[in-house]
Order: structure tokens, then sequence, then C-alpha cells
């Protein structure tokens, strides 16, 4: 727990004293001809499609894998209810993956129909 406070104001503060620098080279660009606001909303939109689907595929596969242990530890202890286990199961299995479905619904979007790209005339 200190460990991951510790790296989140890390990355917090690493965020802060880059932001100025940022700003300074959007300022710049268009005395030299060149624009990278494009080039940045792709590149954010990378990185958030790739945390969107890391993130919900880490959260599906520990749900998947805490459903079938416990299924298979109520199988275990009670071997005639195993039909109304497997089923409840796969129910419960479906559901879960649903989220992993989501993210990367989430993820094409960000990468593929960007509104934010849109929103600023970029697309």
């Amino acid at each position: 727990m200190k460990k991951s406070f510790v790296y989140s104001i890390l990355a917090i503060a690493l965020i802060i004293v880059s932001a100025p620098f940022a700003f300074a080279a959007a300022e710049a660009a268009p005395a030299a001809g060149v624009d990278y606001t494009k080039a940045i909303v792709l590149g954010c939109a990378l990185l958030g499609a790739g945390f969107a689907i890391g993130f919900g595929a880490v959260g599906a596969g520990l749900g998947l894998g805490q459903a079938t242990s416990g299924a298979s530890n109520a199988v275990g202890r009670n071997p005639e209810a195993q039909g109304k286990v497997m089923l409840t199961m796969m129910v419960g299995m479906a559901m879960t993956e649903s989220v992993a479905i989501y993210a990367l619904v989430i993820s094409l979007v960000m990468l593929f129909a960007n509104p934010i790209v849109k929103m600023i005339g970029l697309g």
C-alpha cells in the first residue's frame, strides 16, 4: 500500500513538473510551423487504450479465477450439487467476461473513433 502510494505521488509530481515544458512547446511550435497537437492526442489515446484493455483483462482474469476456484471447491465438498454449481458458475463467468468486452470496446473507440480528435478538429 505504501509503495503504490509513493509511486502515485511520484507520477503526479512528474506530470506537474513536465506540464510547463509541454505548454511551452505547444506555444513555440506554431512559430516554427510545426503542430504536434494531433500526435499528442493520438499518443494519449494509444496509452489510454492500452491501459483500458490491460486493466479490463486483468480484472476479468482475476474474477474468472475466483469463480473457478469457488466452483471447484463447492463441487469438491458436495459432488451431488455439481449441476447447479456449474450453471451458476457459467452465468457468473459470462457476466465477468463482459467487463473485458466493455474494456475492448472502449479501447477500440479510443483508437478508431476518437471523439477528442473530432472535437478539436483534427479528424
